[in-house]
């Protein structure tokens, strides 16, 4: 073979594979093109599906006034919260509130829609609030069919005065179990939402919420204060000439007036607080002690989760769509925090449990005797303090 035929050869072979890997470069190409053009596709039908899926809220803007105060004082960081012991593992999830009787009975009721009798460390069933199935209990699904107890009280003639979320103002003889209905939630709702969808409430931060007044004689049912932030827990004065209130969405709390030259007003008394205010007793020593469900800490990288989007409705939309209501448990931290506050709002100490040995996401501090008996919504125990120490 001449040697121009050779190096025609050569120069044919190498152009040949110089091609194909051109073009087989191209091909490459063309695929990652088509790849990235699919990705963007089905980015895009994310985006839009989000965007055309309906959200479950109609958010509102809300900017809290600042930081939240610093753990300085009678805020101080310390462990006295976990002073204290559990009680009836696994055999009460969720003893929201607390009342006492004379003989020292206290009475509670649970997310399985039961109201229970403690005497020391013992434990009796009364009543069941709603229907009494298996499933009660294992889920908030079927809260609306076994009820819910949140609030407790005893009148004058011993009865237990209940506030059921979704059954409605009750009286209850605390022996016999014998349920007289007073008010029914349906005919008067307060919520927007029921108590399973309380996160949707939080991040709605809508003022829709009211205090009300019944009258247990005439039955009548009237508003006292309306355009309240997810009001929560109250307690009077030891003279009842004015009550506290508890707006946990927005970390406030407000002094409304009963009697004297400011009945019927209400004024500011607690606000950009550290924490989400549920129930608020009155102590033996004239002062009001505060759960506090959530804490209200700044992170390491960012601000506290409900000031990082509460100015952004649009945001809290695609929240809800995103994360479910079952996540939202697990990203709240487990910090056990209760105050005491002065008559004015003011705080003059905290019990805290850092790590939450003994508790957190506290929604009662109820004293009985030398005993603090501190609720929950979801717990399944009853975490009791021995002294206020």
């Amino acid at each position: 073979m001449s040697s121009s035929m050779t190096h025609r050869t050569l120069f044919h072979g190498v152009q040949e594979h110089t091609l194909n890997f051109y073009n087989y470069h191209n091909r490459l190409h063309d695929i990652n093109m088509l790849g990235q053009s699919s990705v963007r596709v089905v980015l895009l039908a994310v985006v839009v599906g989000l965007y055309l899926i309906p959200s479950p809220i109609d958010p509102e803007p809300y900017i809290f006034e600042g930081p939240p105060p610093a753990l300085e004082g009678p805020l101080a960081v310390n462990t006295r919260l976990q002073r204290g012991r559990r009680l009836f593992s696994g055999q009460l999830k969720g003893p929201e509130s607390f009342t006492a009787d004379q003989n020292g009975n206290i009475y509670t009721g649970t997310v399985d829609g039961k109201l229970w009798r403690i005497n020391k460390e013992s434990l009796t069933f009364i009543t069941q609030m709603g229907r009494n199935i298996p499933e009660c209990g294992t889920s908030t699904d079927y809260e609306p069919v076994c009820g819910r107890p949140h609030g407790l009280r005893l009148d004058r003639d011993g009865q237990l005065i209940v506030a059921d979320s979704y059954q409605g103002l009750f009286k209850i003889d605390p022996w016999t179990g014998e349920k007289t209905l007073l008010h029914s939630s349906k005919e008067d709702s307060s919520s927007k939402w029921g108590r399973r969808h309380v996160r949707y409430e939080v991040l709605e931060t809508n003022h829709l919420g009211r205090l009300l007044s019944y009258d247990p004689v005439t039955g009548h049912v009237r508003t006292l204060l309306d355009s309240l932030y997810m009001p929560n827990g109250f307690a009077f004065s030891s003279d009842e000439d004015f009550l506290l209130l508890a707006e946990t969405s927005i970390g406030r709390i407000i002094k409304f007036w009963l009697k004297g030259p400011k009945a019927g007003t209400r004024e500011i008394v607690l606000n950009n607080m550290i924490g989400y205010p549920d129930n608020i007793r009155l102590s033996d020593r004239g002062t009001f002690l505060v759960g506090i469900s959530t804490v209200r800490f700044r992170g390491r990288l960012f601000p506290p989760f409900l000031d990082l989007i509460g100015p952004y409705p649009t945001l809290k939309r695609v929240i809800v769509k995103l994360i479910p209501l079952s996540w939202y448990n697990a990203l709240l931290p487990k910090y056990g925090l209760i105050l005491e506050l002065g008559p004015d709002g003011e705080v003059i100490d905290s019990l805290h449990d850092p790590t939450g040995s003994l508790t957190w996401a506290v929604s009662d501090v109820f004293q009985q005797g030398a005993h603090y008996y501190l609720g929950s919504t979801d717990l399944p125990f009853l975490p009791v303090l021995e002294e206020w120490s």
